[in-house]
């Protein structure tokens, strides 16, 4: 259950989830206002009553860095990789109890390599282990996929769950493709959305 308020900017462009309570105080400080709310719950006060805010729109356009870089987390590298195994295709879900997924270098730190997100995969303990601090190609192991740099919005979404009204602010503004990537990385069925 989505507990979040999908944010936008003045432009509709969708910038991120903010926890209830943000949402409210930008509402009652006149610094947003309400695009889709779920009018079966009601937010009360001593003195107001509005439906609950589903989406809020910013009045002031906030400025936001088209060359946003974040930093390689365990948590966003596997989102990109679908918390899948890049060298055995083991899910997360199908490791052992005492297997976990990790971060391997393609080129090892020890070996020049850096730890940025053309460098790292996702693997497993097991696999991660046999690698070592070798180069892919001296041991025969490659990753299934080219590791990319993702798009600043698969960073921002990977961890967050969508209501179907927020992905349609996802889908308008950044488009199908976009939305279905998303969907992916939440392990969300993909599909069409208003």
């Amino acid at each position: 259950m989505n507990v979040g308020c999908l944010a936008l900017n003045a432009s509709y462009e969708p910038l991120t989830l903010v926890p209830m309570r943000r949402a409210l105080r930008l509402l009652l400080d006149g610094k947003a206002e309400i695009v889709e709310s779920d009018d079966e719950k009601l937010v009360r006060s001593e003195k107001l009553s509005f439906p609950r805010p589903v989406v809020i729109r910013l009045t002031k356009f906030v400025h936001v860095p088209r060359r946003f870089r974040r930093q390689v987390t365990n948590t966003f590298l596997f989102a990109r990789d679908q918390y899948r195994c890049q060298y055995c295709g083991r899910m997360q879900v199908d490791l052992k109890p005492r297997e976990q997924l990790t971060r391997d270098h393609l080129i090892p730190i020890s070996r020049g390599g850096l730890n940025d997100w053309n460098n790292v995969v996702t693997a497993c303990s097991p696999c991660n282990t046999r690698k070592a601090n070798r180069l892919p190609h001296e041991i025969n192991m490659h990753p299934m996929m080219v590791p990319v740099e993702p798009h600043f919005v698969h960073l921002s979404w990977a961890v967050r769950r969508l209501t179907p009204k927020q992905a349609h602010y996802i889908k308008v503004f950044y488009g199908d493709e976009m939305l279905a990537q998303i969907r992916r990385i939440e392990g969300a069925p993909v599909t069409p959305t208003v």
